[in-house]
């Protein structure tokens, strides 16, 4: 995601503590993770570097605004706005689709009417808004909880269904944030009809796989007009453009 609205005054009771250093560190991380859409990355001189700040400071604001997993840096708030963030989409884009919502020029798929203010504090267990508010001020339920993306078991799928296209042998981040941005978007739509688990989520890209095997052009088996096959691979078949015409169906007709 591109966009996350700031909350001026909430953000300086949160930081106030934090020196004119440790300040830009931490809105340049917030901005890394909003941007991936995923927890920072362990390698701590990497993230530094990427960020033009000194790797002292970094390490600082990680230990105190973040929490350490064996994934990355995991912060809750942004998780929790990352979340809303894309269920919001996916019901702008259900109600565009049905003509439930009024038109603004402003709006977008990708950048969401906001719908009410998201604090950037570091949430903690007794405060956490987990509902958005609508224009008109009536609270909308509580947004389920999709389940992670899991890229090991996806990239598994990949592998056993469609063996002869190109096999994952690096997974970089840039990767990681196609599948991750997929996979929300497919657990949101899953999540329209009932409660669902990763298993799920994993049950549809199977399927998605197996789809994929299907087409002649995706796999190889017609030559474009240079006379050499295109084959896909995995990181081509969940861009953004690519992955929404697999699912209508663009490459699966006479080819």
């Amino acid at each position: 995601m591109h966009y996350y609205q700031f909350n001026i005054g909430d953000y300086r009771a949160a930081t106030a503590h934090l020196s004119n250093d440790e300040d830009l560190a931490y809105r340049r991380l917030l901005d890394m993770y909003y941007d991936t859409e995923d927890q920072i990355p362990l390698d701590t001189q990497w993230v530094a570097k990427r960020l033009r700040l000194n790797i002292e400071v970094v390490k600082a604001v990680l230990q105190d605004m973040f929490k350490l997993t064996e994934l990355g840096w995991h912060n809750a708030r942004c998780e929790l706005v990352i979340e809303q963030y894309h269920a919001m989409a996916e019901k702008n884009r259900i109600n565009g689709r049905l003509g439930g919502r009024k038109k603004n020029p402003m709006a977008t798929d990708s950048q969401p009417i906001a719908k009410a203010t998201i604090n950037d504090k570091p949430i903690t267990n007794n405060h956490i808004n987990t509902s958005i508010c609508p224009p008109d001020g009536e609270p909308e339920p509580p947004i389920k909880k999709l389940p992670e993306c899991d890229h090991k078991a996806v990239i598994e799928l990949y592998h056993q269904n469609l063996p002869t296209m190109r096999r994952v042998e690096v997974w970089n981040e840039t990767r990681a944030g196609y599948l991750r941005q997929r996979w929300r978007e497919v657990a949101a739509e899953l999540a329209q009809e009932k409660t669902i688990e990763a298993g799920d989520v994993l049950n549809w890209w199977a399927e998605f796989f197996q789809s994929v095997g299907k087409s002649r052009f995706l796999t190889g088996r017609v030559n474009c007009k240079d006379g050499r096959a295109f084959v896909a691979d995995l990181e081509w078949l969940i861009k953004p453009s690519n992955f929404a015409k697999i699912v209508e169906g663009k490459y699966h007709g006479n080819n």
